[in-house]
């Protein structure tokens, strides 16, 4: 990380390691935060996550999905290494799909306190039926909250064509 003080970078353990070891469980511990240099501006950071997976609390079966989290940071940021071990640590995870998004959004709220961040799940089918949870939240008290309301209410309100799932 280029460009950053030792003091910006601390708490980075694994960006750069070599000896990378992927949790076998759900596992928040991995998440890992950097000080965002660019406070005074409001800006998105969009993460895409083509290959999540997790298993069915029910039937122990697999479930794939593309998650994608949006958020506007306020101090700290997520890490990308962290956050891809993260997701990865669902994979013999089980819970439903609206579980999975609120539980990534919630543990990201604790990890950062960002002032804006949504979460949407679009799983692919089983049973003949694909579930696309949404969540979405904004800092209490503040403009980042009634954005979150708006931009619940007007989710989705063009849904793309699912042919392909």
């Amino acid at each position: 990380m280029e460009g950053r003080t030792a003091e910006e970078k601390k708490g980075i353990t694994l960006l750069g390691s070599n000896g990378t070891k992927y949790p076998t469980d759900y596992a928040p511990q991995v998440l890992e935060t950097f000080v965002n240099k660019h406070q005074d501006n409001d800006y998105f950071v969009k993460f895409n996550c083509p290959e999540f997976t997790s298993l069915c609390p029910i039937t122990g079966q697999p479930d794939f999905a593309a998650i994608y989290i949006s958020y506007i940071p306020d101090v700290r940021m997520v890490e990308s290494k962290s956050l891809k071990l993260y997701l990865f640590s669902f994979r013999n995870h089980g819970d439903f799909h609206e579980d999975c998004v609120n539980i990534i959004m919630k543990d990201l709220i604790k990890l950062m306190d960002p002032k804006y961040i949504e979460v949407w799940g679009k799983f692919t089918p089983r049973g003949g039926i694909s579930i696309d949870p949404y969540c979405n939240y904004g800092r209490k008290g503040t403009k980042y909250e009634a954005m979150a309301e708006r931009r619940l209410f007007e989710h989705d309100m063009y849904p793309e064509r699912v042919s392909n799932r």
